[in-house]
């Protein structure tokens, strides 16, 4: 498909792509061969850490058979959990329309007796977006995230929590991220996509079935009004925080690749974009820092106890996997 300017000119108002994307593997040799074919000498591959890590394939394969390719990365994803990049294109619009949903959870919740509003939101690996949405909304009273463990049962378990909270205030809104809480299944999942990212439990589904049993068993009445606008979020346009975000990215990408620098992601830290060598940005995933500014302001906002990732829970060691604090894990 040939980018000309009649189909592009309203290109920044459009959500999602307008290419189509799939997951690989794809053969790097036919990608590069190809590209040379058609006189393409500079390639920007826009995405998350997966096209990255395809990138850097890319990249490598034109150093070897010796093309004149130039490869440069521009992190889109709304997870914002690539590495030396303080805020990815797509994350702060994920923020403004999750705020929407939690406001209107949490409508939801007051309009019924003992109303309780479950969301799951995007996040496989990190809780940027769960804890962000929280902290924007204040309406949260519980939030999961994957980077902290949680129990769901015992006296100062998730469902003791929720009672307590829905027999003192008749509603309560609950958020989860999507990779929250896969140590609860009884079996790990060893299957994966085509690119390689292992799938995951359904831990909404699973929390919305756990918690109206429990509340069947303790004869309490409870109204569980269950939303998951995963889609939908990752769908819409760019706000205009992404918008300006986006822009200076393109144009430090096209710098970078006119000098012939390749094999690298434009990022960003303190302010300043910066030239980030794909392996270094993707060698694992950025997370949250439980022990940071970011989490502890999800605490203040929430009250969550200890046990939920609260004040006083024992911390999953990020630092041992190569992840967590490198590269600005805030944002």
């Amino acid at each position: 498909m040939e980018l000309d300017p009649e189909l592009v000119s309203n290109i920044h108002k459009l959500g999602g792509t307008v290419l189509g994307s799939s997951r690989g593997p794809q053969d790097p040799k036919v990608m590069v061969d190809y590209l040379c074919s058609i006189g393409v000498n500079m390639l920007f591959c826009v995405g998350g850490d997966g096209t990255q890590r395809g990138a850097h394939t890319i990249a490598q394969e034109a150093l070897r058979q010796g093309a004149p390719l130039a490869v440069v990365g521009v992190a889109k994803t709304i997870d914002n959990d690539i590495h030396f990049v303080q805020r990815s294109f797509g994350f702060a619009t994920a923020l403004e329309k999750a705020r929407e949903v939690l406001d209107g959870a949490h409508v939801e919740a007051k309009c019924a007796p003992n109303g309780l509003s479950i969301v799951k939101l995007m996040g496989r690996n990190a809780g940027f977006i769960a804890a962000g949405a929280t902290i924007a909304s204040q309406e949260v009273n519980c939030t999961l995230i994957p980077e902290l463990p949680f129990e769901v049962d015992g006296p100062e378990g998730l469902l003791a929590f929720l009672k307590k909270r829905i027999l003192r205030k008749a509603h309560a809104v609950l958020v989860v991220a999507e990779g929250a809480g896969q140590d609860l299944f009884e079996s790990a999942r060893d299957a994966q996509d085509a690119s390689g990212n292992q799938k995951l439990y359904d831990v909404g589904l699973f929390l919305r079935d756990r918690i109206r049993e429990y509340f069947e068993g303790e004869g309490v009445p409870i109204a569980i009004k269950y939303f998951d606008p995963s889609y939908i979020i990752r769908s819409v346009p760019a706000n205009s925080a992404d918008s300006v975000l986006c822009d200076q990215m393109a144009r430090m990408a096209v710098h970078a690749a006119v000098a012939g620098k390749t094999d690298l992601l434009i990022g960003h830290l303190h302010n300043y974009f910066v030239h980030v060598p794909i392996p270094a940005a993707v060698r694992s995933k950025k997370r949250l820092n439980p022990e940071g500014d970011l989490w502890m302001a999800v605490i203040a906002t929430t009250g969550q106890p200890a046990r939920l990732g609260g004040l006083g829970q024992p911390l999953r060691a990020l630092e041992d996997t190569g992840e967590g604090k490198v590269g600005g894990s805030e944002f």
